[in-house]
């Protein structure tokens, strides 16, 4: 669907129109395409085949010349001109939020400013306030506007954005008259990072929905309200987005907007070769033009015939061929957790008792937990000498007689040292039920290096998981050099289980990796990491990961009933 493309095309070209001192007329008509071609509810492309570009209400012969133009080649030479003829600074100064292009404009003429970096130094040395109009206050959100795009310009944690848009949801449940909510984009997918929060709704009364949008009290800033779309700012850098659409066609917006864009081609092209041609809005017979709307994105798939698929998987990697051939996988769920195999405590670097950490696992129905806390030779986070950790195991053997239907395992997370040797000798770990071995020193080791060093653990037939195997931290730290292939070749020999660590910041193995773990027959163990009670409820985001890599159930370890678990890591 082009349309929203469209509509962007010809609003940056009447701003650079603007920038560019051109006629005010010509700058209107094409600010007036845009919000038409915006807030139409056919396929541009469609209307484009028809004939009909110059019927669409403010789109004259040569803007609709513009768009058929787009349409056929994927570019606008004019607007590419149009960006030539302007410095590159100026026409991204229109980004930042409260600058539009009579304050860019007058900026460069009266300051010489080109570019947000010119600006920032203009308004930072008090230049900005000594202009018509302007004043100190001007100044201040001119440089709070280059903080925050600076900062938007990151795409955003999961596990930021998702709390973020369960608690708007939350919310707009409660409005009267909004229906089918339901989150879209790469937050959907279950992406490990966001560009903005995307969020579709019906309703039958669309301005009132707008209006409590964008009245929500954690919106700081409205960047855009129309009579069905509307687009905020919240905790200072996330954008979220809301449309209203129409309830017959909610199926195939959703749909749509949910994405990826290479899932959306395959889509379209498979609905062409069943005589159909798809659009955000409707499937329409080539062959008479009939327009058929899904107000449900099951009713859309199975139209085309195959399963739904689950938005997790929507990535082009053969989730369709898989769909259309009835092979799709039952993908795993938060429900089929039963317990946590990576848990730290007070007695390390944790900062809840074990008694506090078991409470709350058994009130996410967990059946067994395995506390882990790190070995004697991370210093740095308390690790616990040989004598403490037998300690421990007696301490857990006691609260095991007192707690009811409920397993606590001794485990640890033993240190993998730079030369592979592990940080307790055997007699020690084979003491624990669950021992998870982990990298957190000398992470600038050679590939080949770092690539033995694990393998050389997974020799070790007390090592049942590797931690978080690849040691990056989302947006802080690279993962370390390793050849994982290689790793997980060997995780298949030696029958050692993968960690997809659910703490947002890890999400290690990523979903890729975690895919072809799976097709080498490695086991995964989705754990928290959990420092804290509250870390126990990062599971979900575990699982997102895992259902992107198309785990099911019987791929996770810790979906496993303990009985099961015990078995297959030879303590039953």
């Amino acid at each position: 669907m082009k349309n929203e493309e469209v509509a962007r095309l010809l609003r940056e070209m009447g701003d650079l129109l603007e920038l560019q001192g051109e006629n005010g007329f010509k700058v209107v008509a094409y600010r007036r395409a845009a919000r038409s071609v915006e807030s139409m509810k056919t396929d541009l492309e469609e209307v484009s085949r028809q004939g009909g570009l110059e019927s669409i209400p403010g789109v004259g012969k040569a803007i609709a010349a513009k768009i058929d133009e787009y349409l056929k080649t994927g570019k606008i030479e004019s607007r590419e001109r149009l960006f030539r003829e302007t410095p590159p600074g100026m026409a991204e100064m229109l980004s930042i939020s409260g600058l539009g292009p009579k304050t860019v404009s007058m900026l460069h003429q009266k300051l010489g400013v080109s570019t947000i970096a010119e600006l920032e130094a203009a308004a930072r040395e008090h230049r900005v306030r000594r202009l018509p109009r302007m004043g100190p206050t001007s100044e201040k959100n001119i440089l709070r506007g280059i903080e925050r795009w600076k900062k938007r310009s990151e795409r955003i944690p999961l596990g930021v954005a998702l709390p973020i848009a369960e608690e708007i949801l939350g919310r707009l449940q409660k409005v009267t008259g909004i229906e089918n909510l339901s989150l879209a984009g790469s937050l959907r997918r279950g992406m490990e990072t966001v560009g903005d929060i995307d969020i579709l709704a019906t309703s039958s009364s669309p301005e009132a929905a707008i209006r409590a949008f964008v009245e929500l009290p954690r919106v700081e800033e409205v960047l855009m309200k129309g009579a069905t779309k509307a687009s905020v700012i919240v905790d200072e850098t996330v954008q979220v987005d809301l449309r209203i659409v129409d309830h017959r066609s909610f199926g195939t917006v959703i749909q749509y907007f949910t994405g990826s864009k290479e899932h959306n081609v395959k889509l379209r092209s498979l609905a062409l070769s069943k005589g159909y041609s798809l659009s955000e809005y409707s499937l329409t017979r080539v062959a008479d033009g009939e327009e058929l709307f899904f107000g449900r994105e099951e009713d859309l798939y199975r139209h085309l015939g195959m399963e739904w698929i689950p938005p997790e998987i929507r990535e082009d990697r053969g989730e369709v061929e898989a769909a259309l051939s009835g092979r799709l996988p039952r993908l795993v769920e938060v429900s089929d957790i039963r317990g946590d195999l990576h848990v730290h405590t007070d007695w390390s670097d944790g900062l809840h008792t074990m008694e506090e950490m078991v409470s709350t696992a058994q009130g996410f129905g967990y059946e067994y937990m395995a506390f882990c806390d790190h070995s004697h030779g991370l210093a740095i986070a308390n690790g616990l000498a040989a004598e403490r950790l037998f300690e421990k195991m007696e301490l857990i053997a006691g609260l095991n007689d007192q707690v009811e239907g409920f397993s606590i395992l001794v485990g640890t997370e033993v240190e993998i040292r730079a030369d592979g040797r592990l940080d307790y000798p055997n007699e020690v770990l084979e003491g624990c039920d669950v021992v998870v071995a982990s990298v957190h020193s000398s992470y600038h080791q050679r590939e080949r290096e770092m690539t033995n060093r694990i393998i050389s653990a997974m020799e070790s037939e007390h090592v049942d998981i590797i931690g978080h195997p690849t040691g990056r931290k989302i947006g802080e730290r690279e993962a370390y050099e390793v050849d994982l292939e290689r790793v997980l070749e060997a995780a298949a020999r030696t029958g050692t289980a993968m960690e997809i660590n659910a703490h947002p910041s890890r999400l290690d193995l990523n979903d890729r990796w975690s895919r072809r773990a799976k097709e080498l027959g490695v086991k995964l163990a989705i754990n928290t990491d959990a420092h804290s009670t509250c870390g126990l409820s990062a599971m979900e985001y575990g699982v997102k990961t895992a259902r992107r890599g198309w785990l099911e159930k019987g791929d996770v370890l810790n979906a496993f009933g303990l009985r099961e678990l015990l078995s297959h890591l030879g303590r039953g």
